[in-house]
């Protein structure tokens, strides 16, 4: 079977399992089903859905959606959704300062790794979102509690999304330490500068920590979290949007000029390697919501060549999508 016939089977596929009372999503536009064959060809594990409309589905395209795989800081906007959920019920404030220390620093951290000092709740967030910032996040998965961030994950019906207990805690465990041990800032940047793993290294698709979840769950994620669904207050669904249109990754793909809401993911661990973008675009006041993963097993200098045809392949379907909307 090609693979431009494959996209289209699972369309059918996932329109035949749609609620008899909502009605199935229609073809989606060729240049889209073309361009997510394009992601399927590539030699990787490789997951995309795209789904054009609000409540009812105008049109989908989906290739192997429904498959965990490892998508890395993607899975930060759950923990920005948690802490701005405690910030509407009053448990924390936007405003609060909190510490950014050797105690909560963290690998990858292009915003707070060289700083130290108090920063606000806001700019902790920000950081998160806008640079992946690791520092940030596990002062951000401190304040409310990785636990209460996957409640809001279960709350959501996403069975397959995984948010570790820290990035510390992450990476101390893919280096061969015991569960729930966090090696500790120092020990840290030593294992990173090339000194001795505490064991054997571990994989990062694993079920003790790690950052899973599957382009079906992301895009329902941000389907409902875009609508309000998982917030009290409009305030706080504008402050989620802010934060969201800050990412980064956004610029890669999402054609110029299109407001767009999301956030990116990647790790190079050993020789395993993932991008992942996940996300909504609003063309002409309609919203477009989409996820896009690739997971392989390679050298470090396979990355460059594949990080390429992701974005080439994502930049495809994006720009097709937005096309099609237009019209």
């Amino acid at each position: 079977m090609d693979l431009t016939r494959r996209v289209l089977v699972q369309v059918a596929a996932s329109a035949a399992g749609t609620p008899s009372r909502v009605s199935a999503p229609g073809q989606p536009p060729q240049p889209v089903v073309d361009g997510l064959a394009q992601l399927a060809a590539m030699p990787v594990t490789s997951s995309g859905l795209v789904v054009a409309g609000s409540d009812e589905p105008r049109w989908q395209a989906a290739h192997r959606a429904a498959e965990p795989l490892f998508v890395g800081s993607a899975v930060k906007t759950f923990i920005l959704a948690q802490c701005l959920r405690a910030v509407e019920a009053g448990q924390l404030s936007e405003d609060e300062q909190h510490a950014i220390e050797d105690a909560v620093r963290a690998p990858s951290s292009p915003v707070f790794l060289n700083l130290t000092g108090t920063t606000t709740l806001r700019s902790v967030l920000e950081a998160m979102i806008a640079h992946s910032d690791n520092t940030a996040t596990d002062v951000a998965l401190a304040l409310v509690g990785p636990d209460r961030v996957r409640d809001l994950v279960r709350q959501a019906g996403l069975g397959s999304s995984r948010v570790p207990d820290s990035t510390r805690r992450l990476v101390s465990y893919l280096a061969g330490a015991e569960p729930g041990t966090d090696l500790g800032w120092t020990q840290l940047q030593r294992l990173l500068a090339g000194g001795p793993a505490p064991g054997s290294l571990r994989a990062p698709i694993n079920d003790v920590q790690t950052m899973m979840s599957t382009a079906d769950e992301l895009v329902r994620w941000y389907r409902q979290a875009l609508l309000g669904g998982v917030f009290a207050q409009h305030k706080t669904l504008a402050e989620f949007k802010r934060i969201s249109a800050m990412a980064d990754s956004i610029a890669m793909a999402v054609p110029s000029g299109v407001a767009a809401y999301g956030k990116g993911g990647s790790l190079d661990w050993s020789d395993f390697h993932c991008f992942c973008l996940a996300g909504q675009m609003i063309v002409a006041a309609s919203p477009v919501t989409f996820c896009f993963t690739i997971n392989w097993i390679g050298p470090n200098g396979s990355v460059p060549g594949l990080f390429k045809d992701y974005v080439s392949a994502v930049r495809t379907v994006l720009q097709a999508a937005a096309q099609a909307e237009t019209k």
